[in-house]
C-alpha cells in the first residue's frame, strides 16, 4: 500500500474560505468640555475618526487630560454636531465619567447641604 502526497490546500479552499478578516475598527474619540457650575451640560468640542481621533487622543494625553473608552457612549456622542451641548439620552453616562475623573482629581464638589435649599425644596 502507498500512500500519496496531497497537494497543498490553498488558503482560499480552506474552512475559512470566502470569509473576510474583520476590518479593523477605527478609532473614534470626542472632546468635551464642562465648566462645574457655568455651564448647564457639557459640550462636545471636537470628534473625530481615524487620524483625526488619534490626534485628539494625543492632545488629550499631553495634556493630562482623562480618557475613558466607550464604545457605545462614542457612537451616540461622535453623530452630535461640534458647538453643541450633549444630548439628553447621554446626559447619565457622561454624568458618571466626570464624577469619577473630578474624583480622580479631588475635584468634586461637596454634596449640598439641606441647610443650602429653601424650606419647601428640602429633602
Amino acid at each position: 500500500m502507498s500512500a500519496q502526497a496531497r497537494p497543498p490546500v490553498p488558503p482560499t479552499a480552506g474552512p475559512s474560505a470566502g470569509k473576510r478578516k474583520p476590518a479593523a475598527r477605527r478609532p473614534v474619540a470626542v472632546a468635551l468640555k464642562y465648566a462645574l457650575g457655568t455651564e448647564t451640560l457639557p459640550r462636545i468640542v471636537a470628534t473625530g475618526r481615524g487620524t483625526v481621533a488619534e490626534q485628539i487622543l494625543e492632545v488629550a494625553f499631553a495634556n493630562g487630560v482623562k480618557v475613558r473608552e466607550d464604545a457605545d457612549l462614542v457612537e451616540i456622542l461622535s453623530a452630535i454636531e461640534v458647538d453643541s451641548d450633549i444630548p439628553v439620552e447621554a446626559i447619565a453616562a457622561v454624568a458618571e465619567i466626570l464624577a469619577h475623573v473630578y474624583r480622580a482629581n479631588g475635584t468634586l464638589p461637596p454634596e449640598p447641604r439641606s441647610e443650602d435649599f429653601p424650606e419647601e425644596d428640602k429633602p
